[in-house]
């Protein structure tokens, strides 16, 4: 659910006191370490990095006009994704598609083998 319009943008109060030091000293430079995923990313932060935490490390994040309006949680993932475990199975291609000898969605044929 959005944020009501009325109520305006949500930034922590300590993350806005640390956006307006930046532009006042006009060091785009320096990075900018939160755990505030929460705060959206306003006008003024254009140009800043910031270091999000992600639960495990700090993200660093440059603030470009296109964020505006979204949180700083949504640019700093806290899962890493590794892929299926299934795909590792099949080998032989490293891009994940079917080799070329009919192992991709080909049916083994229905007699057993043959034991001696």
């Amino acid at each position: 659910m959005a944020r009501s319009v009325k109520k305006g943008p949500f930034v922590d109060g300590h993350l806005m006191k640390k956006i307006d030091e930046a532009q006042a000293q006009g060091a785009a430079k320096k990075i900018i370490k939160t755990w505030s995923r929460r705060s959206m990313i306003l006008p003024e932060a254009i140009g800043l990095t910031f270091a999000v935490h992600n639960g495990r490390k700090f993200v660093p994040v440059f603030i470009s006009e296109n964020m505006v309006g979204h949180k700083l949680g949504e640019f700093a993932p806290t899962r890493t994704f590794h892929g299926h475990v299934g795909d590792r199975k099949g080998g032989g291609t490293p891009s994940g598609a079917p080799a070329a000898g009919g192992a991709g969605g080909a049916k083994k044929s229905a007699a057993p083998p043959a034991k001696e």
